[in-house]
């Protein structure tokens, strides 16, 4: 068995020197059947180790359930790092941020009512049993164990949240408490402030930046006095959100600052290295004064795109690192194929109002609820008054978190979204009122974490209180029965609130690119898998389906659309993540 070991200077692998070079690369945001080839491509770019993330929420929908099937299975992934030739850096948070819905922690810890990120009871029983499940995955697969696990690192950036060290030492303790005896680290942005807030004596410091690594790195130095330099997420690319230009960043500016990292002797973890996909629901937001959530992918700028292939930056990271270590001489190919090409008619839809018992069960509350309230943590719920609306008049809202459709015997009346501020709405006249509510991901970052979502009271029209609601979270796993009534009973119009429905024939195991250009607003599935959501406020344009999802014949497409958009899926050869910022 190996030792892995923080010295004076350098970080040690069996008493000898060894540079982390590490490229950020998220399990939950790729799928399972191509994690190999991701390693395999972060390998030939000179890296050494992966690291990831582990996405709390994803494993812990409900308090008591752990997932670790299918793309949750966190010891095949790692088992693949290893047989990859590969170490890996593990970051289970129990904060992640990552641009990541609620940055990883799960939404019913606040609806219990814990403090997280601090010494508070009952978020700390919450840490110890999420610690508890993961310890049979990561304890035996550490380093010293045979496995590859070289480091973990406690909590995520703290500094920039708190300044609570009992609870830093808190999750440092259960951290060990499981059997984990690798070396433990910390990482926040090289301020004095941060630094000092988000450390203890004995975890080892590391950095988080993208720029100006020189001056930062000296930051660093004066905080980490002895042991190895290392920035623990080189940022060399920047996350999308919708409404916003798509982000690039200069691919020899990047490879400039990776050299100067390396020639001053650090390691480093290249963030990200791959991102991938915001697959289903999961993409989070920022809220800086304005509610601004992520787009579905997950591309970042990185050396490896979002479709798995090698950028320009793949090529200049690669180049420097092979001025400090050995690479490899295979090198993936230069160019990325074009996917195939094709249209699919959508030539069945059922609107929503038909399907509605096969998406979810209606609960009668004697106020307005969140849909935290109802056990439900993501997605659309639909909320109906319980008694018609007699009279013209303005229906108004404490909060709208974070999109609701509203509508009067089910003809639109109009939107309420919270990046607008927009909590009040006139009703032309009266009837039945019901408002589709989309939960657009929850804030990651800041102190607005936890904010429970859907409709936030009181609810009132001319300023009478509105009390009586049903609500229904709606779910999709009978995808397949709306699609056998579409066919019998739908029409092929394109227009929502519904789904409508395609089949296609394509390549098996064959990446698509799906063209969203001529939709509005709203999520797809592909063989019942959820690519995400779609957006015509862009800058995203495409989205990405996995090879392995794609079948021969008999493929299946379901096109959730809230408002209006083309009777057909259309296919394209290269993906378009929108326009930069000139």
């Amino acid at each position: 068995m190996s030792r892995f070991a923080i010295g004076e200077h350098d970080f040690l692998l069996d008493g000898e020197p060894f540079r982390v070079l590490a490229g950020a690369l998220h399990y939950f945001r790729v799928h399972p059947d191509q994690w190999r080839d991701r390693i395999r491509k972060a390998r030939a770019m000179g890296l050494n180790t992966i690291e990831t993330y582990i996405a709390w929420n994803a494993h812990a929908p409900r308090r008591g359930e752990f997932r670790l099937d299918g793309g949750l299975d966190l010891g095949r992934f790692l088992d693949d790092v290893a047989a990859e030739g590969m170490h890996a850096i593990v970051r289970p948070g129990p904060y992640i941020c990552a641009e990541w819905d609620n940055g990883g922690l799960p939404a019913w810890l606040f609806r219990d009512g814990a403090g997280v990120r601090r010494s508070e009871p009952r978020y700390l029983d919450a840490v110890r049993e999420y610690y508890a499940q993961i310890a049979p995955v990561l304890v035996p697969r550490q380093i010293d164990a045979g496995g590859p696990i070289l480091l973990m690192q406690v909590e995520n950036e703290y500094g920039a949240f708190g300044d609570d060290a009992a609870y830093l030492r808190e999750v440092a303790d259960l951290t060990r408490a499981i059997g984990i005896t690798v070396p433990l680290t910390t990482v926040d942005q090289p301020t004095d402030e941060m630094l000092a807030a988000g450390g203890l004596p004995d975890l080892h410091r590391t950095g988080s930046f993208g720029s100006r690594a020189t001056e930062r790195l000296a930051t660093l130095r004066r905080h980490q006095p002895t042991g190895p330099l290392m920035c623990s997420e080189f940022w060399c690319g920047w996350f999308d959100s919708w409404g916003e230009h798509h982000h690039t960043t200069s691919a020899e500016d990047s490879a400039r600052e990776l050299d100067d990292l390396l020639a001053a002797g650090a390691s480093v973890n290249i963030y990200m290295f791959h991102g991938g996909t915001n697959f289903g629901f999961t993409n989070g937001a920022n809220d800086k004064g304005r509610y601004i959530p992520i787009v579905t992918s997950y591309d970042y700028d990185a050396p490896l795109d979002e479709t798995g292939h090698p950028t320009a930056k793949y090529r200049a990271f690669r180049d420097v690192i092979a001025k400090y270590a050995p690479v490899p001489d295979e090198e993936p190919a230069a160019v990325r194929p074009d996917a195939p090409v094709f249209d699919v008619a959508l030539d069945s839809a059922l609107s929503l109002w038909d399907g509605l018992e096969l998406l979810g069960a209606e609960t009668s509350v004697d106020h307005l609820p969140t849909i935290d309230e109802l056990d439900h943590f993501g997605g659309f719920t639909l909320y109906r008054a319980t008694r018609p609306i007699e009279a013209p008049g303005v229906l108004a809202f404490d909060q709208v978190r974070d999109r609701a459709q509203v509508f009067l015997d089910r003809k639109p009346v109009g939107v309420l979204s919270r990046d607008h501020g927009e909590r009040r709405i006139a009703l032309p006249h009266g009837g039945v009122l019901e408002l589709l509510v989309e939960d657009q991901g929850r804030v990651n970052y800041g102190p607005r974490l936890g904010e429970p979502t859907g409709l936030i009271g009181p609810a009132t029209l001319d300023g009478a209180p509105i009390d009586a609601w049903e609500a229904a979270p709606l779910t999709w796993e009978r995808l397949d029965e709306l699609a056998d009534r579409a066919s019998a009973h739908g029409s092929a119009a394109h227009a929502g609130p519904g789904v409508a429905f395609g089949m296609f024939d394509a390549p098996a195991g064959r990446d698509l690119l799906l063209d969203t250009s001529g939709w509005g607003k709203g999520v797809v599935w592909v063989n019942g898998f959820c690519l995400g959501r779609f957006w015509s406020r862009g800058p995203q344009r495409t989205m990405y389906v996995p090879g392995p999802v794609v079948r021969e014949t008999g493929n299946r497409i379901a096109v959730l659309e809230l408002h209006a958009g083309e009777a057909v899926a259309r296919f394209v050869a290269q993906p378009d993540l929108g326009h930069t910022e000139l």
